[in-house]
């Protein structure tokens, strides 16, 4: 399987905080049946993004596990005033494996209309935005038309592994699975934080998905797809997504079940 989120890297952001875990991590991922993982610390006011040093990190990181696992870096992407304004000059500092695929991250509580033109400026750089845990995000979930819209400009879609598992509760699963159902997502991966609360384990959700949906979806979720997005290659697996009206009404019906059972 291949992991295109995931704070790995050690002492840059809220994720791995030394070496020791990182490496507990990495084992953990190899033990799971992960073969590429792509580092993505935060890119927000919270945390500073340095390049230069998230490359040491990760070659430091990647020197001890050369031939068992392979790492690369990105980032998860804030819609800032700033980022947006950085990422015009050098595109490759934030992208995924310094390709064309890049994690966008929308905050919890405003997602201002103007960040659909952002989201249409970065496709017209050339970029593949990819919106992470949609799932998790309760604005996005109360306006999924939204989400619908964006893919529908050429953006993809990223779920957390854990809320098909309901790590992250009912409603991000709810609709985690009302999207699987419509189409609507390309990839799942761990954004996995630790070895405990959010660990990077992906093999529970890949067998959830191949018994639920069939081995073909859960190989294209975890591993095709991501690793064209690893590559910087098209992706072999984009659903057409029905009409609004149709997905509208699906989620309807799903909840409906949800609430009654």
């Amino acid at each position: 399987m291949v992991d295109i989120h995931c704070h790995i890297l050690p002492a840059l952001d809220d994720g791995s905080d030394c070496l020791e875990t990182s490496c507990e991590m990495a084992e953990m991922a190899i033990e799971d049946g992960v073969t590429h993982i792509i580092a993505t610390p935060h890119a927000n006011s919270g945390y500073a993004f340095l390049p230069e040093l998230i490359r040491e990190r990760r070659n430091e990181l990647q020197a001890r596990f050369e031939g068992r696992l392979t790492l690369a870096t990105g980032c998860d992407f804030h819609l800032s005033f700033e980022n947006l304004l950085a990422i015009r000059h050098a595109a490759e500092r934030f992208t995924l494996n310094q390709r064309n695929y890049l994690l966008v991250e929308f905050a919890d509580y405003s997602i201002p209309p103007s960040l659909d033109q952002a989201l249409h400026e970065l496709r017209l750089a050339g970029l593949r935005p990819i919106i992470t845990h949609p799932e998790r995000n309760p604005l996005i979930r109360t306006q999924p038309e939204r989400l619908y819209k964006w893919l529908r400009q050429g953006c993809y879609a990223q779920v957390t592994a854990q809320s098909l598992t309901g790590k992250f509760g009912e409603s991000a699963q709810e609709m985690a699975e009302v999207w699987l159902d419509a189409g609507a997502i390309h990839f799942l991966a761990s954004d996995a934080h630790n070895l405990t609360s959010r660990p990077l384990r992906l093999r529970e959700t890949f067998d959830r998905v191949v018994k639920t949906r069939g081995e073909d979806v859960a190989r294209a979720l975890l591993v095709d797809n991501p690793l064209a997005a690893f590559e910087g290659r098209p992706l072999p697996w984009v659903p057409e997504l029905p009409d609004d009206s149709d997905l509208n009404g699906s989620a309807a019906r799903r909840r409906k079940r949800f609430w009654l059972f």
